[in-house]
């Protein structure tokens, strides 16, 4: 019998990509800048991943890191994007903006939730910051998105798996609730089950070292020594093994 739960798998290249397509996941949040939190993919690799891999593809809109109140500039780059990826053959759009007194920008929202139509949009991580939970889950529903992910407010989502709970039964069907952030192989059915979702997020990335022989490690073009020398990938081993788990 097929898993009836949503696995989606974040990541930021496009070998990811095919690997949680091989894996047998069902879509991926696909972002650059993963060490920031994610941020807008190239159209580059956005070609790339559809041109390579069947999985429904969700991708980041986020124009930087840091946090979520955004210029007029940025929130035009936003929309720019939005079209941009819709060219591209993406199936959802991934984004989230609050104001300065920690509540949902929900007319900005509003308005890029309607730019990406027909594409479904999760309201990301944004919820987590945002001053009060529940208030602004009925925001993010508000404004049309079809789904919101969320830690529960905490840095993880094993600490807020209660809050998670709460959201999933105030949402009472009218947004999915997919929790993320923390869950590992071996506690993604134990979360599944504390908060009732029927979606999960998982980010499976595992540092390799680069295949560079010749080394300059003293001039860090990353910002932090050494980080050029490593890049993260999501083995479609370990793809493979979170799905036997939702079946099993």
């Amino acid at each position: 019998m097929e898993n009836p739960i949503t696995l989606e798998i974040c990541l930021e290249s496009v070998d990811s990509v095919i690997a949680a397509d091989l894996g047998g996941a069902q879509r991926i949040e696909l972002c650059a800048n993963l060490l920031e939190g994610g941020t807008t993919p190239s159209a580059g690799t956005i070609r790339a991943a559809r041109e390579n891999a069947k999985i429904a593809i969700n991708v980041m809109i986020r124009p930087r890191g840091g946090d979520f109140l955004y210029t007029d500039l940025e929130f035009a780059s936003m929309k720019h994007d939005i079209r941009m990826v819709k060219e591209l053959g993406a199936d959802g759009i991934v984004l989230g903006l609050l104001r300065a007194n920690g509540t949902v920008d929900v007319e900005r929202t509003q308005e890029l939730v309607d730019l990406a139509r027909p594409l479904p949009v999760t309201f990301h991580r944004a919820i987590d910051v945002s001053r009060d939970l529940l208030e602004a889950l009925e925001d993010v529903i508000s404004t049309g998105a079809a789904r919101v992910l969320t830690s529960g407010g905490q840095p993880s989502v094993v600490d807020g798996g209660p809050m998670v709970a709460r959201m999933v039964q105030a949402a009472k069907g009218r947004i999915i609730v997919m929790p993320g952030c923390g869950i590992r192989q071996d506690n993604v059915q134990s979360i599944l089950a504390a908060t009732g979702a029927s979606e999960v997020h998982i980010a499976l990335e595992t540092e390799i070292p680069s295949a560079m022989q010749f080394r300059k490690a003293e001039i860090p073009m990353g910002g932090v020594e050494g980080r050029e020398y490593v890049r993260f990938v999501t083995p479609e081993d370990a793809v493979r093994d979170v799905v036997r788990i939702l079946n099993s």
